[in-house]
């Protein structure tokens, strides 16, 4: 890979500020200070150095945001603020995008990635990741509508839910999981048996769960370890 494209790929710096760098012998690379803005290096195994600091490279990153109300699950919108508009710069990168949507009004996890496969490995429903939410209810849940629920509802349009999974936690609070993600889904399931969601909140993706110390509006990366939980 060419070095400018190694290091800006990270997202601190453009191939511009790169070639800057380089004129001024800030980078190194295997212990000789780089020339060439357009030299090759193997990005898995040539030590580089940029401005005196080891660079490491990561191929692709995660984040875990906690999504606040009012923001909506886009890489770009004129008129709201998006999640890609929380990452802050030392996260942020090209081509980074949510990996499946929450609506405006739902609080929690969403994932940001650059990496497309592994999007699509959480998101399609035939791999049966779960995503888990905390939904507020307007009238409590009844057992026959947990059992309809669970046995994979119609909706109005004919759209046929996979079984969802139910766990009342008080009167008007449920948790529910689903391994779909279609446009307004969870609350389309609930007013399909009269009821309707006040509010709604992602928790969990997988078996990973939304870091509790996260602040809405925040953002953090996805260790390695933790990766291995959400395909669990």
């Amino acid at each position: 890979m060419r070095l400018d494209k190694l290091i800006s790929s990270q997202g601190k710096y453009s191939r511009s500020d790169v070639k800057k760098l380089i004129k001024q012998g800030l980078v190194v690379v295997d212990g000789r200070k780089a020339t060439t803005s357009d030299e090759k290096v193997d990005p898995n195994s040539a030590e580089v150095l940029v401005c005196g600091k080891p660079f490491i490279y990561k191929e692709h990153i995660y984040i875990m945001l906690n999504k606040p109300q009012g923001v909506v699950s886009a890489t770009d919108d004129r008129v709201h603020k998006t999640v890609i508009d929380l990452v802050p710069s030392e996260l942020k990168r090209d081509g980074l995008f949510p990996a499946g949507r929450l609506d405006a009004d739902t609080e929690g996890f969403v994932l940001i990635t650059d990496d497309g496969d592994f999007a699509h490995k959480i998101l399609s429903p035939k791999n049966h990741v779960e995503k888990t939410y905390i939904a507020e209810i307007a009238e409590p849940i009844s057992e026959d509508d947990i059992k309809l629920l669970e046995s994979g509802i119609v909706l109005k349009d004919g759209f046929e839910c996979l079984p969802a999974k139910i766990k009342p936690i008080s009167e008007k609070i449920i948790e529910i999981k689903i391994c779909e993600g279609k446009y307004h889904q969870i609350k389309r399931m609930l007013g399909a048996v009269g009821n309707k969601v006040v509010s709604l909140k992602r928790v969990k993706i997988g078996g990973l769960p939304l870091d509790v110390d996260l602040k809405p509006g925040f953002c953090r990366e996805i260790t390695q370890e933790e990766m291995g939980e959400i395909c669990t």
